[in-house]
């Protein structure tokens, strides 16, 4: 007979060894969270994010995505960040650019894959469930619900997952199973009367304590969607070309911040410190090359020119910009014609 409670103790382990920060252990049931979610897609929150309805109840459901399901276990992963003061004066130099700094380093997803495989061929000799079973933000699951009841974190108000002592720098990833190993207790809530991610939202996306419109947040506009970015929220963006990290980069709770012990998520040399205007001139075949392994290979070469164009318009008046955005105009997509047009005239202005 298995000892479930050494088990347990054992994962924690071997996750500790590859690299995760924490471990713990929820049930299924998320209830309230399945309300909350099925309210914003009637909301139309998600925008063009079809799949986030095309699963709709599923996702609040471990045991109808993998049948036998008894319990989830939530793994933390802390990635590399800037601190306050450093994001914001990268944040205040017009002429560079700004990628959220999840996505500076190798995928996490590819990262955090290979090691959840590797517990998972330890624990599986004590699991009926034979199928694939381990998720990092890849399947209609309820992560952030799960890993809070699992005692991770709680949801904060800028819907993030935040940690009391580790803040909100991290990814999450969570192994569905059978085995019913010992729940842990679920995080309480430490935001409080600090509305902090609200205020500093470039596009005010947070449109309410724990409610996002993905339709106005720059994560949203800058990779997930594939159109036109609309024309009153191109200013906001500043130059943020992939993501933002605003509502954690004020977070008070990231001051508590630990660094990360995995090399994989440190920023490639490519994407730090760089102008706006050297990547504005890669070709497709360069951004093709540079961006391999990369998690920024979501916005497609398209919508990465659309970005930039709307960085360059928001950027300092140089009559070179002109010139480099008009060097694109009509090599690439009416949609990012459209965005080089308005730059322009954003340069040109007075």
């Amino acid at each position: 007979m298995t000892d479930l409670k050494k088990l347990k103790n054992d994962i924690k382990k071997w996750s500790i060894e590859l690299g995760f920060d924490q471990m713990g252990v929820s049930g299924i049931e998320i209830k309230s969270d399945e309300e909350k979610l099925i309210q914003w897609l009637k909301n139309n929150h998600h925008g063009s994010m079809k799949y986030m309805e095309k699963h709709g109840k599923k996702r609040a459901r471990p045991h109808e995505l993998i049948p036998g399901a008894l319990r989830v276990i939530s793994f933390r992963m802390t990635y590399h960040f800037f601190d306050k003061e450093l994001s914001e004066k990268k944040l205040n130099d017009s002429k560079k650019a700004y990628i959220a700094n999840y996505a500076l380093g190798r995928d996490y997803h590819k990262t955090i894959r290979s090691k959840l495989k590797r517990i998972i061929g330890r624990i599986n000799d004590h699991s009926n469930i034979k199928e694939k079973n381990y998720f990092v933000d890849s399947a209609p699951v309820l992560e952030r619900a799960l890993a809070r009841n699992a005692g991770l974190g709680w949801i904060g108000k800028n819907t993030n997952l935040i940690n009391k002592n580790h803040g909100s720098w991290f990814f999450i990833s969570e192994i569905i199973t059978d085995i019913e190993l010992e729940i842990d207790q679920p995080s309480s809530n430490h935001c409080g009367s600090c509305n902090e991610c609200i205020d500093v939202c470039p596009t005010s996306a947070i449109i309410a304590p724990y409610e996002l419109d993905a339709r106005k947040c720059i994560s949203y506009l800058t990779i997930e969607n594939k159109e036109s970015i609309p024309k009153e929220l191109r200013r906001p963006i500043g130059n943020r070309i992939f993501g933002c990290d605003d509502c954690q980069i004020f977070c008070p709770w990231n001051k508590f911040a630990k660094s990360p012990v995995i090399d994989d998520f440190m920023p490639r040399d490519v994407f730090e410190n760089v102008s706006l205007k050297s990547l504005f001139k890669w070709t497709e075949k360069e951004w093709d090359e540079k961006t391999k392994g990369s998690s920024i290979r979501r916005s497609g070469y398209q919508g990465w020119l659309r970005n930039i164009a709307v960085a360059l318009g928001n950027s300092e008046k140089e009559i070179d910009t002109v010139d480099l955005l008009k060097s694109k105009k009509g090599k690439v997509s009416s949609m990012v014609d459209e965005h080089i047009d308005w730059a322009v005239e954003q340069q040109l202005s007075d």
